[in-house]
């Protein structure tokens, strides 16, 4: 029998608490939610790895480190309503969910969303909403938002998005240029995001969040 909760500590100690991130509520969250119960049943043993795990379709659960360290420059607060772009199999809804006072998970894909909502229900995550639909559109009607974390890179931040951070709110994007990626932090202010980059990463682009090509004639 493999030993998940020995595992979760020496991920917190080996990836996370390493990459200066020390705030309690991450630490805790981190510590609590069974990260195996949120990854395919054939992925389980590999659940903690120091890595992106595979979901396919172009789609990834998060390194423990990069979610850490999203979330620790996003200094999320126990009021805030945060938006949870890309939330697969619901483990960064279920983290997130133990610093805010509420989380609307979106993600498009049905089977992964059915998966998610029966983790989340084990995981006693009562403060998520999870919303079936297309990530670039996000849920406006829950919205507007202090926060969206978005669980994979983007090219750029959709509009849909943009629209939906709340007076003063922020982002977490990590912007993926080639094979370099970055993650920066979006503060709004008005009709206006400032970006200030927080530290270095790298995932797939998620699907929807490409740059269009623009054709000139």
């Amino acid at each position: 029998m493999i030993d998940f909760a020995t595992r979760r500590t020496m991920m917190v100690d080996t990836q996370v608490r390493p990459s200066d991130v020390t705030k309690f509520p991450i630490i805790d969250a981190m510590l609590s939610i069974p990260r195996e119960s949120f990854v395919p049943a054939t992925q389980r043993e590999a659940a903690y790895m120091g890595e992106n795990l595979n979901l396919g379709g172009g789609r990834v659960l998060l390194e423990p480190r990069t979610l850490a360290k999203m979330l620790d420059a996003l200094d999320i607060s126990n009021d805030e309503l945060v938006l949870d772009v890309g939330a697969a199999l619901g483990y960064s809804s279920a983290v997130i969910a133990r610093m805010a006072e509420a989380v609307v998970a979106v993600e498009q894909d049905e089977d992964m969303a059915r998966e998610a909502q029966d983790a989340l229900a084990e995981a006693g995550a009562d403060n998520v909403i999870l919303h079936v639909g297309p990530l670039v559109e996000g849920a406006a009607q829950h919205g507007p938002y202090d926060v969206i974390v978005i669980q994979g890179a983007v090219a750029e931040l959709p509009e849909t998005l943009r629209d939906q951070i709340k007076e003063g709110g922020r982002v977490a994007c990590l912007f993926m240029d080639g094979a370099l990626g970055e993650v920066r932090i979006g503060h709004k202010t008005g009709d206006t995001l400032s970006w200030r980059m927080s530290f270095n990463a790298g995932a797939p682009v998620l699907p929807g969040f490409a740059k269009e090509d623009v054709f000139e004639f």
